[in-house]
This record gives structure tokens, C-alpha cells and sequence, in this order.
């Protein structure tokens, strides 16, 4: 089951990156976001996201932080860290 936030991030990501032919139901909760899996996408993108992330939700993304990679590996862990940081 797909929590509102996962929903929200997925439609952050679509609008950041102008992934025109990508939808919500498209992209996996699950999915790796970067590398070959899931959306493959770059260090470029994760930036974009980021700055995206911050601008929604407020939040302060530390590029210092030792487990940020993680943090944006899927759609779940990118929820659950705006969870924990707002």
C-alpha cells in the first residue's frame, strides 16, 4: 500500500526531473531510483530532487550526512526520511 507521502514524492520526482511520459503508478515504492534499476537515475537527478524535497517540505538535506545515499535509494526510504526530518 502506497502511503500519501510516497504518492507526493512520486509527483515531486515526475515534476522535478520533467519525466513527462513517467506517472505515479509508472515509478515502484520499492524500486531502486538510481544505477540500472527502477527510473536510473544520476547524481544530476538526485540533486534536483533534493533541492525539490527541501522547497516542498522545508527540510534540510546535510550533504555531509554518512547515510544520505541511502536515503534516496527508493521512493519508501525518500518517505520515510522526510518523515523523519520535518
Amino acid at each position: 500500500m502506497t502511503s500519501a507521502l510516497e504518492a507526493e514524492i512520486k509527483d515531486l520526482i515526475i515534476s522535478a526531473l520533467n519525466l513527462d511520459e513517467v506517472t505515479p503508478g509508472d515509478i515502484d515504492s520499492d524500486a531502486d531510483l538510481f544505477g540500472t534499476g527502477g527510473l536510473s537515475l544520476d547524481s544530476i537527478d538526485a540533486l534536483e530532487i533534493g533541492v525539490a524535497l527541501q522547497k516542498k517540505y522545508g527540510i534540510k538535506i546535510n550533504q555531509e550526512e554518512k547515510d544520505l545515499n541511502a536515503q534516496f535509494k527508493s521512493v519508501r526510504t525518500l518517505a520515510n526520511f522526510v518523515a523523519r526530518v520535518r
